[in-house]
């Protein structure tokens, strides 16, 4: 072998892939005798260094494929012998530092805004030269190299520069192109080598169950344009359609569609039901399809069974085309534990707290999130921030924020670690909830935060500046599970629970409430929401018409998800479409046609959205009348709007001449009435108008008599005269 001034022990370490600092043997350097290049190319038969003055052999000095030799100028090519493939390339350790001195300093201090344009992989032109520049956070790794289709996934070929100030590996990768797959090889703080890890902050990935990361065309991934929505939204009507992107229709083989086709099935049908969002279960990339994306290991790429990131983002658009907005669920709370995730990323305990009782949910199997650590707060934040600018989306659902709140959530006594002043609550978790709020609404105005948060925790609406979280909106849980808890009882014993229609009022304005009958309800053996409906079929279909429509009309933002709308008998499974068969069938496209009239309805009154989350939008009519199971009030609006009087009756009797105060005199229209014919019901109700007359009743001005058929809510509102 050759001469060469490279210490035995580098050249050890290199040809074991054990080398720390890749950049400081490999590439040109200064020796005593002159410039030289070292590439070591494990199985290349001969290298030759190219220049603009000729080509000059290299020298073997190592079997193990490490080769050196004279360097007569700069720029070069490497012109590789691949026993009889040739290859030319540049050299990617010729190349200087990737990431600017600001961008290290910022991802050090855990302040960087916009980590999925700096991590990750990204093609890009250097020095003249195409290729891609890959990065990752890795702090305690002895040594990472990226690896894929272009080196024979050997980790010798491609080891990294590490910017030791950050915990940051880089290299560029000269002539590799979007679509090339590709992980990342890491040795452990003790020298041992880890299974091969996804990129954390990949753009795309490859489709389950390969879970290789795949370069994407970052720069070509156009953001779509923003959906103009002025004012408070609490002011504004929100209806929601929560989406299973893989089932909520198949195609040909039961395959899931592609992210266009849904887009023009899904787009056209929630404009048409007059859904003013739709909200899709977590898309991030994640192994297990089971999960239904609440297990997510791929932060920063959409789901890949679905097509390439720049459909996604153009399916967003289409959505802001059509005026509708797209919420994203997104899960910072936990991740899971397979082998080619964050878990023990570096040998370490890195993104995850290292003791048990902090760090792991045996509820789910999962890894928590360290909160506590600046970076991976950054890494969190990055995410939710690339989805809201780089994809256009309108609002993020935080699942999972309760298990995030407390310390000992769902642990027994002795499972768990106070906080600094010995008390339950995570004060990491509440800081960061805190500062994402306020990066949201620095960064992305008008985007919303909504919170899937099941306990009283105070202020979970509140301003962060003032104390609070910094949602914008809360899941009422508390309303849904009181609500179906009465629904599910016979009519006959409804009396008996009354409170728990009307329970809800007592707390509906002391957070920005949504209404959620979300995918929790209607899976793990708890059936659909037709089918938790007592009663005959009739019967089930009056109740379910009567509930939604009671939803409609209560204080608060709604959430359906799908299938609800079409009163599915079986309970939802993510393997399989909806059964759209069943719209063939008068009652559940009489369902279908209700949902879409109380849409129309909300959006068009403004006493019934308004004023969802002010107290001075809601006045009890008649609360207490549990003998009859009958529910009155009035939806208010802003000042010089008409009120609408909401009349619940949720027995099958139909109850005639009941008396009703009202606010004034006049005719009062009949606008809704949930037992019409249209929607599959006996069609009983007042003939669309009824007289109010100045006698004062239930503290109002004027009264009225109604009919009030069974298993009905009624809306009125009062004619312009």
């Amino acid at each position: 072998m050759a001469e060469t001034t490279l210490h035995p022990d580098a050249i050890r370490d290199l040809v074991e892939g054990r080398h720390g600092d890749p950049f400081a043997a490999l590439g040109p350097h200064s020796t005593p005798s002159g410039q030289v290049v070292r590439t070591l190319l494990p199985g290349a038969r001969s290298v030759e260094v190219v220049t603009r003055g000729g080509a000059r052999a290299l020298e073997k000095i190592h079997p193990a494929g490490l080769f050196e030799g004279p360097l007569a100028e700069q720029p070069y090519l490497l012109r590789i012998d691949w026993d009889g493939v040739i290859q030319e390339t540049e050299d990617p350790y010729a190349f200087p530092p990737l990431l600017g001195e600001m961008d290290i300093y910022l991802l050090a201090e855990g302040t960087h805004q916009d980590i999925g344009r700096c991590l990750g992989a990204h093609p890009m032109t250097l020095e003249g030269v195409r290729g891609v520049r890959f990065a990752l956070w890795a702090p305690n790794a002895r040594r990472v190299s990226v690896v894929g289709d272009f080196n024979g996934w050997d980790g010798r070929r491609h080891p990294m520069r590490h910017r030791i100030e950050a915990g940051i590996w880089e290299i560029f990768v000269p002539r590799v192109m979007p679509g090339a797959v590709y992980k990342f090889e890491l040795l452990d703080p003790n020298g041992s080598m880890l299974p091969l890890k996804a990129d954390p902050v990949a753009w795309q990935a490859e489709p389950a169950p390969a879970t290789g990361s795949v370069v994407a065309d970052t720069a070509g991934i156009r953001r779509p344009k923003p959906l103009v929505a002025p004012g408070d939204p609490a002011t504004r009507p929100m209806s929601v359609y929560e989406v299973h992107a893989a089932s909520w229709m198949r195609g040909e083989g039961n395959a899931p569609l592609s992210w266009e086709d849904l887009g023009d099935r899904l787009i056209p049908y929630v404009k048409g039901m007059g859904f003013t969002h739709v909200e899709f279960l977590p898309i991030m990339v994640h192994p297990f399809g089971g999960s239904w994306g609440y297990q997510p290991l791929g932060q920063f790429a959409p789901q890949a069974a679905f097509g390439p990131p720049e459909h996604f983002a153009r399916l967003v658009e289409r959505f802001h085309e059509a005026g509708i907005g797209v919420i994203l669920d997104w899960v910072p709370a936990h991740f899971p534990s397979d082998a080619h995730g964050l878990a023990r990323f570096d040998g370490t305990a890195l993104y995850e707290h290292a003791d048990p009782r902090e760090g792991f949910h045996h509820d789910w199997n999962t890894y928590i999130y360290n909160l506590g650590r600046r970076e991976v707060r950054n890494f969190l934040l990055g995410s939710a921030l690339h989805w809201l600018e780089h994809y256009g989306v309108d609002a993020l659902r935080v699942d999972a924020v309760a298990s995030m709140l407390y310390r000992d959530y769902s642990r027994p006594h002795d499972q768990w670690v106070p906080n600094i002043h010995g008390g339950r609550e995570n004060l990491e978790s509440i800081s960061f909830l805190q500062e994402l709020s306020r990066v949201i609404a620095q960064r992305c105005p008008g985007k919303l935060l909504i919170a899937e948060e099941s306990t009283a925790f105070p202020g979970v609406t509140r301003k962060a500046d003032e104390g609070g979280l910094g949602f914008d909106f809360k899941w009422n849980m508390g309303w849904m599970h009181d609500s179906l808890h009465y629904m599910e009882e016979d009519p006959v014993y409804r009396q008996y629970h009354h409170g728990s229609m009307t329970f809800g009022l007592v707390y509906a304005f002391s957070e920005r409430f949504m209404l959620p009958l979300s995918h929790d309800e209607v899976v793990h053996g708890k059936g659909s929401l037709i089918g938790k409906m007592p009663g005959d079929d009739w019967q089930k279909f009056a109740n379910l018409r009567a509930y939604l429509s009671f939803m409609w009309t209560h204080p608060g933002k709604k959430l359906l998800f799908m299938g609800g709308e079409i009163a599915q008998w079986r309970e939802w499974s993510h393997d399989r479409s909806l059964d759209w068969h069943l719209l063939d069938e008068p009652r559940h496209a009489g369902l279908q046609r209700l949902v879409r009239d109380l849409n129309q309805l909300y959006a068009s009154t403004p006493a019934l959205h308004a004023l969802d989350t002010d107290p001075a939008g809601f006045r009890w009519v008649v609360l207490d009348d549990a003998q009859n199971s009958i529910f009155a009030f009035l939806r208010q609006g802003p000042e010089g709007t008409p009120p609408a009087l909401v009349v619940v009756n949720m027995t099958p009797v139909t109850r005639s001449g009941y008396r009703l105060g009202v606010p004034f005199a006049g005719g009062w229209r009949e606008v809704f009435n949930s037992d019409a014919a249209i929607y599959g019901g006996a069609n009983n109700g007042n003939g669309g108008m009824v007289h109010a007359a100045a006698e004062p009743s239930h503290g109002l001005d004027a009264s009225m008599a109604l009919e009030l058929p069974g298993l009905s809510t009624l809306v009125l509102v009062p004619t312009e005269s």
